[in-house]
């Protein structure tokens, strides 16, 4: 009986392990929705010019022919005509204003709300307590932008700092149905387009690979899904799914990816002093000096035997051509984080750093 206990024992440690690495296995997968979007399925902005009315003499003035304009028009269409614009000469609660909305890249249907965005286009000082009267927006075509609904309502400041713009909560009523194709409707096929920091033919590759992986039964001996180019894969759709389309997209979306590739980058931000940098980010052979501090990286002339360099008399940190153990071995030095910023810059500027660079 003991022996028969320690089997069972044995065998559900055994099978708590690859349970346990399955898991582990499962979550460092990443889904294929994470670091793709289907081709068509896009953000369209939407835009407008409105006046709003209600404030408290903190408007754009007389003094602003176009807001006066404006106003005039819009009593014009309310059956109260303007002679003479002297009579609005004292309209300082009124303010013209650019509107701007959002529809997401799902769509959106005629009766639906969304929030709209107001700035002032003049010399309003302030928006608070005042309303958008009903202004109409569209799509920003040149000559042919399409109309696509109503916005009003009240006006909140999101910033006090910055009180000539603010947010209307649900304030844009559509007008029409926005319904975005994805679906290539004459080769029965969609087109996944791989986004900015995973774009490459390992990626592309791999995507085409683990889809056609994962749907092989549905697709026969033919292949389903074609890298086309690093940032691009063509799938098409299988027979099974010809009536329920959107029932393969969400699947293909929830396909796993093992090792997606990630293009190598740094990115700085002196402001707030903080570094992030992908492990794959390489720098060649360079001898540096910053202060009182010389480091020489890779085989550079100054290094001592076994790859270590002497700093500031001493000998120091290992030599290495990965950025991140250079900020590591910086940062075991204690060199201020703004020292490893300029570092790093200088790094970009002289041709030594091998990646996409972005300081902001």
């Amino acid at each position: 009986m003991r022996s028969r206990s320690k089997k069972l024992v044995w065998l559900l440690i055994a099978s708590i392990v690859i349970l346990q690495n399955s898991a582990t296995d499962l979550w460092a997968r990443t889904r294929v929705e994470n670091i793709c979007t289907v081709y068509g399925m896009k953000e369209i902005k939407l835009t407008g010019m409105g006046l709003i009315v209600g404030l408290d003499g903190t408007g754009d003035g007389s003094k602003n022919l176009a807001t006066i304009r404006s106003l005039a028009a819009a009593l014009r269409h309310l059956n109260n005509p303007i002679v003479d614009l002297k009579d609005l000469s004292g309209a300082n609660n009124v303010a013209l204003v650019m509107i701007e909305a959002t529809i997401p890249a799902s769509g959106i249907r005629k009766g639906q709300k969304l929030d709209c965005f107001v700035s002032s286009m003049l010399g309003a000082k302030s928006l608070r307590g005042g309303r958008l009267l009903i202004a109409p927006v569209a799509t920003p075509g040149i000559g042919n932008g399409v109309g696509a609904g109503l916005c009003s309502g009240a006006i909140i400041l999101e910033d006090e700092t910055s009180q000539a713009s603010g947010k209307i909560i649900n304030g844009l009523v559509m007008e029409r149905n926005f319904e975005l194709p994805f679906i290539d409707r004459k080769t029965r096929s969609i087109t996944l387009l791989v986004d900015k920091q995973h774009t490459g033919f390992h990626t592309a590759s791999e995507v085409a690979r683990v889809i056609n992986s994962e749907f092989s039964f549905e697709a026969g001996n033919q292949q389903l899904a074609i890298a086309q180019g690093p940032g691009r894969v063509f799938i098409r759709i299988p027979k099974q799914y010809t009536e329920s389309p959107v029932e393969f997209v969400a699947a293909v979306m929830e396909v796993g990816i093992d090792r997606p590739h990630q293009q190598a980058r740094v990115v700085v931000n002196p402001k707030s002093q903080t570094v992030i940098v992908t492990g794959e980010v390489e720098i060649s052979p360079v001898v540096i000096s910053h202060r009182n501090l010389t480091i020489g990286v890779g085989n550079a002339e100054g290094g001592l035997p076994g790859g270590f360099v002497p700093i500031n008399g001493q000998q120091g940190q290992q030599s290495t051509q990965r950025l991140q153990q250079l900020v590591e071995a910086l940062n075991q030095l204690r060199v201020p984080t703004e020292d490893v910023i300029s570092i790093i810059r200088e790094l970009h500027r002289s041709g030594k750093l091998h990646a996409e660079y972005d300081e902001h």
